[in-house]
């Protein structure tokens, strides 16, 4: 035995001390050595050193005549299997590694263990582990996920009871998941989505289960109804915006306003400030010790005439936010008459400037002139005058989903801004959050309530909501009602 320390490495060279191996076929003992070679195998770390196994090995011939093996290797079970690089012992402790902590974390313990492995691998070593036979399941919860986000999907099994994973489908098809269900009629509860294909392979398969729809993706899809009537309604204020602001002349007595700084910038300016408040405090308390305005001044590092500013001063003199100029301020004038002639087309009118000679690019063009539009300058006499930037009918969904309390200010002055928009929007408001009390306290006897005032709205898109809960009206009240979901799915 020869053992070598390089680095982090220890490596450490043997022979196998095996008098005659054995046919790993036949089981017969060998004597006839056919050759003999190097086999490297990883081993558990040794005072935070990776651990190189150097073991040499024979080939033997199999001296049996019937035995389809005429050379074999030399095993090295139980402490090496067949073919692999590390050692049982190595590979247990990962997969128990593995088990507690998973892939990517399992990579931060092994690399301060002293194991040099890939997450990847981690994995595989977990797959490696025996499944647990399948018991009776009574309550399910089936979703469908993605291998390749996009183009493969697959399909997820959990017991709702327990919420462990049952199984792992290859694709998301009707036939696949009713083949699945068929192997275990005891089933009771399916918890699936809002998908025809889970609710077909439920009724093949388990036609006597409860089928409940599961309730975040009934909210998903009330929130899809809830965003055509708000890109609606947007899309009409913001077309009425524009009409405005065509019919507006463009004036430069409204100067350009220096944009807001963003908060980086807001903090380097609120650093500055304390650093001069830290030297006008310096400067008087030199001051009121006697010292000249000339040692002040070098002592403190500044200018005389600034001490003398400042001395002068009854308080901290602020320092008032510079002007900022804008690279199309002498354009303005020329800008100013195409814009009353009736070009109101901001990107014609930057064609036109860089035709004659202007280096101004469209965002500066674009940026400077928005500030003269009526919709580029707050308007305090305008409720109905949404912020900027402008809400998009994605975002004002969750704000109608939400519970009043949860929101901050600015959320709800957002959301009473949109109620203005038009009664519709406000009764569509109502009517969603009546929906979600009605989920999150499972008060399903309320739905064909609701039912009836959606339907009594006469607003298109949450009719269309509303026929899709019809169709699956058992479903999505089993959902509204029943404690099952699919929460551990996900």
């Amino acid at each position: 035995m020869n053992i070598k320390i390089s680095d982090d490495v220890l490596t450490i060279t043997s022979l196998s001390t095996q008098a005659c191996p054995c046919c790993p076929l036949c089981g017969k003992p060998s004597a006839r050595i056919h050759s003999r070679y190097i086999r490297q195998v990883a081993d558990l770390p040794c005072g935070g050193r990776q651990v190189r196994l150097l073991v040499q090995v024979r080939k033997c011939f199999c001296e049996t005549p019937d035995c389809i093996r005429k050379i074999f290797m030399e095993r090295l079970t139980p402490f090496v299997n067949t073919f692999a690089r590390v050692t049982q012992r190595l590979f247990q402790i990962v997969q128990v590694i593995g088990l507690a902590t998973g892939g990517r974390l399992g990579v931060r313990v092994t690399d301060r263990l002293g194991i040099q492995i890939s997450r990847h691998t981690i994995l595989r070593r977990i797959m490696a582990l025996p499944t647990e036979p399948i018991g009776p399941v009574l309550q399910i919860g089936i979703d469908d996920f993605a291998f390749r986000r996009g183009r493969k999907f697959g399909t997820i099994i959990v017991d709702l009871r327990t919420h462990k994973v049952l199984d792992v489908l290859p694709d998301r098809t009707t036939d696949t998941s009713a083949a699945w269900m068929a192997t275990h009629p005891e089933i009771e509860v399916v918890s699936r989505d809002r998908g025809g294909d889970y609710a077909a392979a439920a009724r093949k398969a388990v036609p006597e289960a409860t089928q409940t729809a599961d309730r975040f993706h009934v909210l998903k899809n009330l929130g899809e109804a809830l965003e055509g009537v708000l890109s609606r309604h947007l899309a009409i204020h913001r077309r009425g915006q524009a009409e405005q602001s065509r019919a507006t002349p463009l004036s430069t007595t409204h100067p350009i306003q220096p944009p807001k700084l963003s908060p980086k910038e807001a903090e380097l300016s609120q650093a500055k400030r304390e650093e001069r408040l830290a030297k006008y405090e310096q400067v008087v308390a030199l001051r009121k010790l006697g010292f000249s305005q000339t040692a002040i001044a070098n002592q403190v590092g500044i200018g005389h005439a600034t001490v003398s500013r400042w001395l002068r001063s009854d308080a901290f003199p602020e320092q008032p936010p510079r002007p900022r100029k804008s690279r199309l301020d002498p354009y303005l004038k020329e800008v100013s008459k195409r814009w009353e002639a009736g070009c109101h087309n901001i990107a014609q009118l930057h064609r036109e400037l860089v035709a004659s000679g202007a280096p101004l690019t469209y965002k500066v063009v674009y940026k400077q002139l928005v500030h003269y539009l009526p919709e580029g300058r707050k308007n305090a006499q305008k409720p109905d005058q949404l912020p900027r930037p402008p809400v998009l009918a994605r975002q004002a969904v969750f704000l109608f989903l939400r519970r009043p309390l949860e929101l901050e200010a600015d959320e709800q002055e957002t959301l009473a801004l949109l109620q203005s928009l038009h009664t519709e929007v406000k009764l569509a408001y109502e009517l969603v959050q009546q929906f979600a009390q009605m989920v999150r306290t499972r008060t399903g006897e309320q739905l064909d309530d609701w039912l009836e005032r959606v339907k009594a709205s006469k607003i298109r898109e949450l009719q269309g909501f509303v026929a899709g809960v019809e169709r699956d009206k058992a479903a999505v009240l089993a959902g509204l009602t029943l404690p099952q979901n699919n929460d551990h799915v996900a």
